[in-house]
């Protein structure tokens, strides 16, 4: 039987990480350090490019692995948005995004660095917002949080309260789809069963 490689996030986000663990994935993480200023184009392209450029930096480093790759973008009236520079304008987002609703894009690329194959794709969820007063966007922007995910919010920590629905994959929103590693994996000849060995879930949670 073929020994399952080690599994490697490119990625910083304690809320990737996380999702992995909790579907029985034991990850190491290793940062890229790509600049994501760096890229052009659309929001969907933009989500796509970056998570293949995260996972291939990281790659070279990691033999015998599966690397991850994932990068979110938020489309916001045909505009691309990541991680605001500032609370100012993570403030001037969320009076725009309050009551509206946008599309989370998130880009994945799993590398196989053992055999140098590997396999890219894009998850799509439509979010719809809440329509926040301006002392709830002031409160949560000072909480800190909007300032550290592409969108200036989250779905799995203090901004849930804010997102009224969604429609899709909600891993998507917290940055990695499951179903989608899942058909990567499958492409690159794994199962995502097996990536359980040695860490199965906790059949209580």
């Amino acid at each position: 039987m073929t020994p399952v490689p080690r599994f490697v996030l490119a990625s910083a986000s304690p809320a990737r990480l996380q999702t992995l663990h909790a579907a029985g994935i034991r990850a190491e993480v290793a940062i890229s350090g790509v600049d994501e200023s760096a890229v052009g184009g659309g929001p969907a392209e933009v989500a796509l490019t970056l998570a293949v450029r995260k996972a291939e930096a990281v790659g070279g480093s990691w033999p015998a692995s599966l690397v991850l790759g994932c990068d979110s973008v938020l489309e916001l009236g045909g505009q691309a948005h990541g991680k605001p520079r500032d609370a100012a304008e993570a403030i001037a987002r969320w009076q725009r995004m309050r009551g509206q609703s946008g599309v989370l894009h998130t880009g994945h690329c799993l590398i196989d660095t053992a055999a140098g194959r590997q396999g890219a794709a894009l998850a799509s969820t439509v979010v719809h917002f809440g329509d926040l007063t301006d002392e709830e966007i002031t409160a949560y922007v000072g909480t800190g949080e909007p300032l550290r995910v592409a969108g200036a919010f989250t779905v799995d920590g203090l901004g849930g309260a804010f997102v009224e629905r969604i429609e899709g994959d909600h891993h998507t929103v917290v940055g990695l789809s499951l179903p989608l590693l899942r058909r990567l994996l499958a492409e690159l000849g794994y199962r995502f069963t097996d990536l359980w060995q040695g860490s199965t879930p906790d059949p209580g949670h």
